[in-house]
């Protein structure tokens, strides 16, 4: 549905985007993550026609940005990661604006379901400026989906909200899920890791990593890491990784009392826990728990965004 195709946005000498290239099939939920100044709300704002590309272009249902803009804007909408509120406006005044200004000719209908969509019960007629900043957020969703667009951009849509309006928010993000393309960019990798279904990584202006969590978390685990709690004498450890074929041992912690916490790591296409477990049989220990470590987003993002040179 939308296609980036050799995208570069150039401020003067600084390439704040470099010939970027990916696809968002429609009905996709798009999680966009990269670290401050990687290029995503460059990105997003050349995706929504609001900054024109330097090189590169970017087509929407065979529409491209250079030519058919217009088109473009009433297909998408779009909340900003700094929220474009009129504050002194009422509620129902400000979404009756944008309305107008979408040329929305079924505002009662379309304000009707906006307001059940986003919860916004009970505060229609009150200033925005009295509302918190959670209800200012859905304000903003609201006044983004009030001409019923097929596609939505959402950039930081829960920055600065509590763990329970994040919650709303995340619940409400869903709903639209359901029957729109959405590209959110989103520091909270929880956030996008509930969300979507496929994680872009931008970082100095680049791709660096397209595909589901587990794709993107399945590409950083070459090792698969084991977590042992047992019994056993803490000076016989070394002996399991010296006994057993490509076993690395890693670290020996003592924990409460007699128990130890053991760290080993081999290759992730192999699986040697039996291996280990029946060593650990032989050699009378007791065994209180067995588990793989799992590589996390977190992991992902660091691995490609400050280990491969980015900023944090």
């Amino acid at each position: 549905m939308i296609q980036l195709q050799n995208l570069v946005k150039d401020y003067g000498t600084l390439r704040a985007v470099d010939h970027v290239n990916f696809e968002i099939r429609e009905g996709e939920i798009l999680g966009f993550l990269g670290p401050n100044g990687a290029g995503k709300s460059t990105t997003l704002r050349v995706i929504t026609c609001f900054l024109a590309p330097s090189e590169g272009n970017i087509y929407i249902k065979d529409l491209n940005i250079r030519e058919h803009s217009q088109q473009i804007r009433r297909m998408i909408g779009y909340l900003p990661e700094n929220n474009p509120l009129y504050i002194e406006m009422t509620v129902f005044d400000y979404l009756k604006f944008v309305a107008n200004v979408r040329q929305v000719k079924n505002f009662k209908e379309r304000l009707q379901a906006v307001i059940d969509q986003c919860g916004l019960h009970g505060v229609v007629h009150k200033p925005i400026q009295t509302l918190s900043k959670g209800f200012r957020q859905r304000v903003g969703l609201a006044q983004a989906i009030i001409h019923d667009p097929e596609i939505l951009i959402l950039d930081e849509p829960t920055s600065g909200l509590d763990p329970n309006q994040i919650m709303e928010i995340r619940e409400l993000i869903k709903e639209l899920g359901r029957e729109k393309t959405l590209i959110i960019s989103s520091h909270i990798l929880q956030e996008v890791q509930a969300v979507c279904d496929r994680i872009v990584i931008i970082n100095k202006g680049r791709i660096v990593a397209d595909g589901s969590t587990e794709e993107l978390k399945s590409s950083f685990s070459s090792k698969t890491r084991l977590i042992l709690n047992l019994i056993a004498p803490e000076e016989e450890i070394p002996a399991l990784a010296g006994e057993l074929k490509d076993i690395s041992l890693l670290s020996t912690t003592r924990r409460a009392g007699e128990e130890l916490e053991v760290v080993v790591e081999y290759a992730a296409g192999e699986d040697k826990r039996s291996e280990i477990y029946n060593y650990i049989k032989r050699s009378e220990w007791t065994l209180l728990e067995m588990h793989r470590e799992k590589i996390s987003l977190e992991d992902v993002f660091r691995n490609l965004t400050i280990e491969e040179g980015g900023e944090a």
